[in-house]
């Protein structure tokens, strides 16, 4: 075993401070991975701070890693030392259940492994995630990183890239095909550069008209103004695709009229409850609403190979790790463009 520097959490009303864990020494099975950047999610302010009510602590967040190899157990012969390698959301799966046969761990029906909070046999019971040194992982999830992408820029890939691209994927997005992207974040920045480099007419669906000119240089075709009226009753019936990316609750059914018969909206943002839904845009047009967690392991190399044929990262703002609180501050309202990420190699003693 091994004592690693990392930031914490302790309590729900703490800040995240300077901490030591430990982690195993790698098995046979394993890949010993030296930090260099990690992305910050919003889901790390909430198991932070508690949201969900399920938080251990002491937590150790992020699950946006990338690094470089430092040591391989001795069953692993497809990876180098020194090789740039990725940790996505989840570092443990039953391998065994319809999901995980299927290449969806993400699904496992037993319950996959996070990357972080999560029980572990590891000491300290649960997992840490990537605001620390070094992490050990089993090598079914680590990743490769194409060498023409930017190390920082690809971090926010392993989660805002994947819980964009695989909807997009999945619902078949191509040239010739309208899709509409709701939300202009973390994750929409993402769901337009992919969708348009899926060869997707791709509009940027907002109500701050101050976004346009940032939609249009990500890529977007088009913006769709949702405060006027009159622009959106021309939209209606058009698109074939909606990735709905807004994190918080809302009027979902408001959207659906905007899709063709047997369109998709697809909800990525908001989890839990959000409104009540009106069934009447659904039947009457033979439209659905779905939802999309992540993507598992082959899923997300061939994201991440998609971003190095199409030269796709996050937009990013990087910082050192002491900036993490406030970083979380600037987050709660919406004052990045588009993710943090967190220096880990350079600024983690």
């Amino acid at each position: 075993m091994s004592t690693v520097s990392c930031y914490a959490a302790h309590a729900a009303d703490a800040p995240l401070v300077p901490h030591h864990i430990t982690r195993r020494e790698p098995g046979a099975q394993d890949v010993h991975i030296d930090i260099e950047f990690c992305g910050v999610c919003h889901t790390d302010i909430h198991y932070a701070k508690n949201d969900w009510g399920r938080s251990n602590y002491p937590i150790v967040p992020g699950h946006e890693i990338v690094g470089t190899v430092k040591a391989l157990g001795a069953a692993v012969n497809d990876l180098r030392i020194g090789q740039r390698v990725a940790v996505g959301c989840f570092v443990g799966s039953c391998h065994h259940c319809s999901s995980c046969e299927a290449d969806m761990e993400q699904y496992c029906l037993a319950g996959f492994t996070a990357t972080y909070n999560s029980p572990s046999p590891d000491e300290g019971g649960v997992t840490y995630g990537g605001y620390s040194k070094s992490i050990v992982v089993d090598r079914h999830f680590v990743l490769t990183v194409p060498d023409n992408l930017d190390p920082a820029g690809a971090a926010p890939l392993l989660c805002a890239g994947i819980t964009t691209y695989s909807p997009l994927k999945h619902w078949g997005v191509k040239a010739g095909m309208t899709v509409g992207v709701i939300g202009l974040g973390g994750l929409g920045h993402m769901g337009i550069k992919f969708a348009r480099a899926m060869g997707a007419h791709t509009v940027m669906i907002t109500n701050s008209a101050h976004k346009a000119a940032d939609a249009k240089r990500l890529g977007a075709d088009d913006v769709l103004l949702f405060t006027d009226a009159e622009a959106v009753a021309k939209h209606a019936g058009t698109f074939d695709f909606l990735l709905n990316t807004i994190p918080a609750p809302h009027d979902v059914t408001s959207y659906m009229n905007l899709l063709k018969v047997d369109g998709t909206m697809c909800i990525v943002g908001s989890i839990g409850p959000t409104s009540d839904l009106n069934s009447r845009p659904l039947i009457f047009g033979r439209r659905s609403i779905a939802g999309s967690l992540v993507g598992g392991i082959k899923e997300t190399q061939e994201m991440l190979d998609f971003c190095g044929k199409h030269q796709i990262v996050s937009d990013i703002e990087v910082i050192k790790i002491d900036d993490i609180n406030q970083a979380y501050e600037r987050m709660q309202t919406s004052d990045v463009k588009y993710r943090f990420v967190i220096d880990i190699a350079r600024s983690l003693s």
